[in-house]
Order: C-alpha cells, then sequence, then structure tokens
C-alpha cells in the first residue's frame, strides 16, 4: 500500500471516527435498556410528583404527589460551606436544592465557582431523599417540615454534621442528619426513626436526583459529551441512561450493587446506597421535561420502642477516577474513555505520574508523547523502511504492468511472487500508521474526559489544556509539520487525483484541529516533530545503504 493510499484512509478514519462520535451523542448515545426496563406514557397527572410509591410494581414509579419540586421549596435554607463544597439543603423535604464547588471556577479565570445543583424556574436539579411507605414521612400529602438548629455551618477541617428532626402526630421522631467531611465530595446522608409508639413502623428509603432534561450541554461537533443519567447494576458495572430513552422506558431494575447518577462533561452526582441489599432501580420523567433517575430500599421495620438508621451516599462533584474509586465500585466509569477505555487508562496514569513531577499538564502530554514515539520507533522504522524497498520495486512493477496490461489475475500473482522474493510486505507501511491510530484516540477522550485538565494552563497563551487554542496558534504549527513531514517523503507514485488530496491534508488536518482542545493539537505537534527527527535518523541510515529514499530537487 502506498503512502498517499495509506495516509488518505488514515485521515477517512479520523474524520469518520469524530462524526460518528457526534452522531452517537446527539442521536443514539449508546444507552441499552435492560430486559426489565418497561415502557410508559407520562400523560398520568400524577408525575409531577416529587415521591416515588414503595410498591415494587412496575407501576410503583407513578408518584402519589401532584405538586412540582419548585411549589415544595420552602424560604427556608440551610447553608453548609465546608473547603470543597457549598451546599444549601432545604428545610421541605431535606432536599439538597444547591451546590458549588470550591475548587471549580465557572470560567476560566472567573470569582464565580461552577454550580452543580441548582433549583431555579428554569432549570431544576436536585438531589432528594426520604421516606416513603406505610409509615413514611413522603407522600401523597407532601414533603416534611423539617425542624433544624442552625441555618449556618462553615468548617474547612473539622467533620460537620447537619442534623433535621421531623415529630409525626404518633409520637415517632425522624432524624435526617448530613456528614460533610472536608476534602471530600461525598455527603454521608442518614435517616434515624425512633418509634415511641406501641407498633412496628415499616418505611423505605429512596434517593433521587431531578434535572431539566435540556439544562445541559453536549459540547460540539469535535468535542461531544455525554449529557444525561447513568446507573450501575448487578448485570451490567456502567449503563448509560439518555433522557429522550427516559422518555420511552422506564428503569425498574433490583440489584444488590451499584448507583444512579447525572452526568454532565467533568462532573456527576449520584446516589449511593447500601450495598449488598434488594434495592430498586427506578427512573421516571415529571412536570413534561425533568427527568427523574433514583433508588429505593426494602423496607425497613422499626420495632415499637426501639430505633432504626438507615445509611446512603450522595457524590456531589467532578469526575475525579481516584475520589470516585474510594466511594463505590464503578463509579469511577462515569469517566467514559469509550471503547478503547483499556488503553485511555493507563495513559492517563501515566500522564498523572508525569504531572506529578513537572507539575505542568502540557509538559505531561509533552513527555507522554516523547515515551509513546519512543516505543513505537521500531514499528516507525519499519513503516519507512518498507516504504523505502517498495520505493525501490517501481521500476520492476511498472514493468509488470506494462507486460500484463489489465490481466489483473496475472498481475496480482506476479506482483505477489516480486513482493515475495524481495521479501517486502506491502502492507509494512499502513499497520504502523493503523496500530498508532488508537493511541491517538485515546488520548483525545483523555484530553476530553479528564477533569484534571479542565482549566490547566500550558504556557503564554495556552491558559486551557481542555479548550481549543484561542488563537489557533498551535494548530497552524501542527500543519506547517505536516507539509514538512511531505516535503520529507518520497514523492508519491499515486494518481494525480491522490496527489492532489495528499498535498491538501496539512490545510484539511489543521481546519478540523482549530476546535480541537489545545492538549491534544499540542500532542499531535510533537508527535510530528519527533516523526520528523525519526524520519531524518531512518533516511540517513537507508542513504548509507546506498538506499535514496528522500526527494531530490
Amino acid at each position: 500500500m502506498n503512502s498517499p493510499r495509506t495516509i488518505l484512509f488514515i485521515a477517512f478514519l479520523v474524520v469518520s471516527f469524530f462524526l460518528y462520535q457526534n452522531w452517537m451523542v446527539e442521536t443514539a448515545p449508546g444507552t441499552k435498556a435492560p430486559e426489565n426496563v418497561t415502557s410508559t406514557q407520562s400523560s398520568n397527572n400524577a408525575e409531577n410528583s416529587d415521591v416515588p410509591s414503595g410498591s415494587s410494581a412496575v407501576s410503583a414509579d407513578v408518584p402519589e404527589s401532584d405538586q412540582p419540586v419548585i411549589s415544595q421549596q420552602s424560604e427556608t435554607t440551610i447553608r453548609v460551606r465546608t473547603d470543597v463544597l457549598d451546599v444549601e439543603i432545604d428545610t421541605r423535604g431535606g432536599d439538597v436544592v444547591s451546590t458549588h464547588l470550591l475548587k471549580f471556577a465557572k470560567t476560566q479565570g472567573s470569582e464565580e465557582r461552577f454550580q452543580l445543583l441548582q433549583n431555579s424556574s428554569n432549570n431544576v436539579y436536585v438531589a432528594q431523599s426520604g421516606l416513603i411507605g406505610p409509615d413514611g414521612i413522603d407522600g401523597k400529602e407532601g414533603r416534611p417540615s423539617y425542624n433544624y438548629e442552625q441555618e449556618s455551618y462553615e468548617s474547612t477541617t473539622e467533620v460537620i454534621e447537619v442534623p433535621l428532626t421531623y415529630t409525626a402526630e404518633n409520637g415517632a421522631v425522624y432524624r435526617k442528619i448530613f456528614t460533610f467531611t472536608p476534602g471530600k465530595y461525598t455527603v454521608d446522608v442518614r435517616f434515624e426513626v425512633e418509634n415511641n409508639t406501641d407498633k412496628t413502623l415499616n418505611a423505605q428509603f429512596y434517593g433521587q436526583l431531578k434535572r431539566s432534561a435540556t439544562s445541559g450541554e453536549s459540547g460540539n461537533m469535535m468535542m461531544p459529551t455525554y449529557f444525561g443519567a447513568a446507573y450501575s447494576y448487578d448485570e451490567d458495572k456502567f449503563e448509560k441512561y439518555d433522557f429522550d430513552e427516559m422518555q420511552d422506558k422506564k428503569l425498574n431494575v433490583t440489584s444488590q450493587t451499584g448507583w444512579v447518577s447525572m452526568l454532565e462533561h467533568y462532573f456527576v452526582s449520584a446516589w449511593v446506597p447500601k450495598q449488598g441489599q434488594q434495592n430498586r432501580l427506578f427512573s421516571r420523567v415529571a412536570n413534561g421535561n425533568q427527568a427523574i433517575i433514583g433508588v429505593i430500599y426494602p423496607m425497613t421495620e422499626v420495632q415499637a420502642g426501639s430505633s432504626e438508621t438507615i445509611e446512603s451516599q450522595l457524590y456531589l462533584g467532578p469526575k475525579d477516577q481516584d475520589a470516585m474509586a474510594q466511594v463505590v465500585e464503578h463509579l469511577d466509569l462515569t469517566v467514559d474513555y469509550g471503547f478503547l477505555w483499556w488503553l485511555a487508562q493507563p495513559i492517563f496514569k501515566l500522564l498523572q505520574f508525569l504531572q506529578s513531577i513537572v507539575i505542568n499538564w502540557g509538559l505531561a502530554i509533552i513527555l507522554t508523547t516523547v515515551i509513546v514515539k519512543a516505543l513505537l520507533f521500531p514499528l516507525t522504522k519499519a513503516q519507512y523502511v518498507s516504504m523505502a524497498k517498495m520505493r525501490m520495486l517501481q521500476p520492476k512493477m511498472t514493468a509488470l504492468r506494462e507486460r500484463y496490461g489489465d490481466d489483473r489475475q496475472k498481475m496480482s500473482g506476479a506482483m505477489m511472487k516480486l513482493y515475495k522474493e524481495e521479501k517486502v510486505n506491502p502492507l509494512g507501511g499502513c499497520l504502523p500508521m493503523l496500530l498508532q491510530l488508537p493511541i491517538f484516540l485515546a488520548l483525545y477522550w483523555v484530553l476530553l474526559e479528564s477533569v484534571e485538565l479542565r482549566h490547566s494552563a500550558f504556557v503564554f497563551w495556552i491558559q486551557d489544556l481542555s479548550t481549543k487554542d484561542p488563537y489557533y496558534i498551535l494548530p497552524i504549527l501542527m500543519g506547517a509539520s505536516m507539509f514538512l513531514m511531505q516535503r520529507l517523503q518520497p514523492t508519491p507514485t499515486a494518481d494525480p487525483m491522490q496527489q492532489k488530496l495528499f498535498q491538501y491534508m496539512p490545510v484539511i488536518f489543521t481546519v478540523f484541529f482549530l476546535w480541537f482542545p489545545s492538549g491534544l493539537v499540542l500532542y499531535w505537534l510533537v508527535s510530528n516533530l519527533i516523526t520528523i527527527a525519526q524520519m531524518l535518523i531512518i533516511y540517513r541510515g537507508l542513504e548509507k545503504k546506498g538506499i535514496n529514499v528522500r526527494n531530490k530537487k
């Protein structure tokens, strides 16, 4: 396979990949409903509820109350501030209605912090929880109004506990306690039920995430990102569940492991239930455009005169793989590296290790590129040696074409015999490039998905490696390096059309790379520069053997 055709083929694969990636995000984000996800229609007015039913039947997902979230929010919220979280808890229902991530700016250089959860007239994104069932305090009558000790808590060094208390008419006391730990994005949420009655109480814990389905972004064509729900259960460690699919099918699975979550670029919210019990994962759509995904515990019995504690966890933070891996198994898979995750994960670990040494993600990308190119040097050498041998065979191949004319069968046999006699692999120039393509795609996902690179500066004008170069300097330099690589390669022998396309490849790639993350363009530029150096070394060695492969003007 000749070099121009190979490069055009690789270019076609790259462009096709990005078009396919964008199409998947926009129309079919790779979701796959399990067998026990059931079809539904949201015509029932009860779909506006905040509270699920405790029944295990499919119809149990239909709520019992018809009051929407906005109308149920009280005027009193409790503010909790740690070193990483700034949270507001509504005293009605004890829902988390606002979360700011203090370590993350809303935009590059902004003093305003990134807001994950919020409850406004045009954007609902809240984390709700409560107790349902025969003796639950959340139901068709509404949500409980909790008593509280203070309206504000703040500490960056000590654990904060926020107790909310509700006393039912029968004398039973329900305590909802939030625990915040310095440096952690995980909030422990526990219910303590004190049964002061003379009968057994039965209640079920539920935790759910409710979000306006139109409040997120999916990036642009070159950097598409997933916006929607996801969950994990016994049969599948990570499953996306798009809002469109949620409209058509309700989630209703029972699992002893797993979690439910809402995802967006770089950030995630997730309810993590107690593992090892028969929890039910569910979903529904409320108020027409509000997606809900949640979990319901098995029934908890509280004997007369005794008390029981029901525990869960709520993660509100960045897609930090190390932090999420400590919370529950498979939560770190919300950092979605696609089908090349097995290659992307070690690349990220290498990047992370190098960054810990050089304290600059841009330098870490450069060092990673050097290491990758060094490991692939034998393939690169084999590629250009094969190209050189193929060029030496061109006179003999021309003679074969003249001899056999249009007899393709004889021509093919003669060429295979020639390759065998000269010990040349016609695919030798193509396979090394194909093997390098997965590395490029894996690194693309790493730079796209890793929150560590968000707003990470390199040098001078590159202040955010996760976004495009604001002045397009790196893409232009990358295009220039591709042009130089072309000049160093042997004169193509392809047909005129291929030659024209080959000449325009630097321009085409430069245009595509204008919107790529600057970190990825930096990788490609450094990779090209190293390739140029390797080409000069390889060509010099071949020329010493009397093999001329470079263009002579």
